[in-house]
């Protein structure tokens, strides 16, 4: 699941203006400027976030803050199940943050000589529901990276059936499915499971020795317990096969590595690394960026375009470029964000149906402006 372009184009706002860049000087508009306030963040988070939690029935809060191209600190609030203190050690499920690592490992598998983004997947994977379909030898691992494969984003909304609903490479169109199909195909060209390439070109490089997409032993006691509405019981579904869009299951440092990696370009060619984070095509709606600008007091002044890359959503907002992917289970909320050219970034995870809510209030505290209050 993911939230609306207009959800993700206001964290897109926040992030890039209410930073002081520590890379490179980049302008935003004056009157932004103007709406930037120094405080201590962590301070902040720190003092609030009991509050926080209490006041949106959320269990649990996980941040990582990355300053200077570096993890900065770490700190984790609340219990991960009833009675039980979350830690540093707290195992979330990541919901959508699953895809940027599956792309990661398709996009350092391509670096590496190992496939073509743009070769059809179909000599070595064609699922058998499109197998008639012509539009199937167009499926590339580029298509299924960008989200325009044209499939649903599971096979459950058209009926338990995959069908490619237009022409791959012509529209947009959030899919779960596109990521486990280019997990298969990676798997059957390199005769390996597709968790082994991950560890190998990923978690192992990385040093994330507390991350997987399947179920492990070291799980035992560590797993933070989502909360849903009010009267529904616990749904946390415990993968026991990959899934290349969602259930990965990692700790707050393990994916704050991540993001410094992914930050840096590690083990991607320079070309490679550059169309990661280049825009596909322009999402954002004119009503919801006029409404967003309105909202902030930077009417007439603010500019902004959203659309995926590779992996990750690329925004460009007053002519800075930020990174960022959410994601949404039952009683699960996650976020990454960052800024490659001024090496800051934000992860946060919840365990709670209104985690969005924490979730806000933290990217608030480590980006203080006005700004951000007008767009939430």
């Amino acid at each position: 699941m993911r939230t609306s372009p207009a959800g993700r184009l206001l964290v897109a706002i926040i992030g890039c203006i209410s930073v002081i860049p520590t890379f490179a000087q980049e302008r935003t508009s004056a009157n932004a400027q103007t709406l930037l306030e120094k405080t201590d963040g962590r301070a902040e988070i720190d003092a609030h976030a009991t509050e926080w939690l209490r006041d949106s029935d959320v269990p649990s809060l996980a941040v990582a803050y990355i300053e200077s191209g570096k993890v900065a600190w770490t700190a984790v609030y609340g219990e991960q199940s009833p009675g039980v203190a979350a830690t540093e050690r707290t195992l979330y499920n990541m919901a959508s943050l699953t895809k940027p690592i599956t792309a990661e490992t398709v996009l350092r598998l391509a670096s590496a000589g190992k496939l073509s983004l743009d070769e059809s997947m179909s000599p070595f994977w064609l699922d058998p529901d499109i197998r008639d379909d012509p539009w199937s030898k167009l499926l590339t691992p580029r298509l299924c990276l960008s989200h325009q494969t044209g499939f649903a984003n599971w096979r459950r909304m058209t009926g338990g059936v995959l069908k490619i609903r237009w022409k791959p490479g012509t529209q947009t169109g959030y899919s779960g499915e596109g990521y486990n199909y280019v997990g298969r195909f990676t798997e059957e060209k390199l005769k390996r499971p597709f968790d082994a390439l991950a560890q190998e070109m990923v978690f192992d490089p990385i040093g994330m020795n507390e991350t997987s997409y399947t179920s492990k032993v070291w799980y035992t006691g560590r797993l933070a317990v989502p909360r849903g509405p009010k009267g529904e019981k616990p749904v946390d579904p415990i993968a026991t096969t990959w899934n290349g869009a969602d259930l990965l299951r990692t700790t707050i440092g393990d994916y704050a590595k991540f993001v410094v990696s992914v930050m840096h370009d590690e083990a991607l060619t320079k070309g490679i690394a550059t169309e990661r984070a280049t825009m596909t095509r322009d999402t954002v709606k004119p009503q919801d960026l006029e409404k967003a600008c309105r909202e902030a007091g930077d009417d007439g002044h603010c500019t902004v375009t959203a659309g995926m890359g590779l992996g990750w959503e690329v925004e460009t907002v007053n002519g800075v470029k930020i990174l960022d992917h959410d994601g949404s289970d039952w009683g699960v909320r996650t976020l990454a964000m960052f800024v490659p050219s001024q090496g800051v970034g934000v992860v946060v995870f919840t365990n709670g149906d209104n985690g969005m809510q924490v979730i806000r209030r933290v990217v608030g505290a480590l980006y203080p402006n006005r700004l951000y209050v007008a767009t939430m």
